[in-house]
């Protein structure tokens, strides 16, 4: 292993730890709903990339197989979160 990497994953770790940190101020602050559903999806793709970046730390698949269940959440909860904005009901 590089010396170079474990400096990498722990600045990466640490930027996606303050954009996280800057993505919550506008889920909480966010003027409109659409605000905060982009604000979730974003905290998901966070969620997602730091996964990811673990998986390439600690040589493991499950990190992998964590991130590949993040990304499904992901895509439900963002979909019946557009749908309930767009008809109010997510259950026709």
């Amino acid at each position: 292993m590089s010396t170079l990497l474990p400096l990498a994953i722990v600045f990466t770790l640490g930027c996606y730890g303050f954009a996280s940190a800057l993505v919550l101020v506008r889920l909480m602050r966010g003027p409109r709903a659409q605000d905060r559903v982009f604000a979730l999806d974003l905290l998901y793709l966070h969620a997602l990339l730091v996964m990811l970046v673990l998986g390439i730390a600690h040589h493991s698949d499950v990190y992998f197989e964590a991130a590949l269940l993040i990304a499904l959440f992901s895509f439900v909860s963002s979909s019946a979160l557009a749908k309930f904005i767009l008809r109010g009901e997510v259950i026709e």
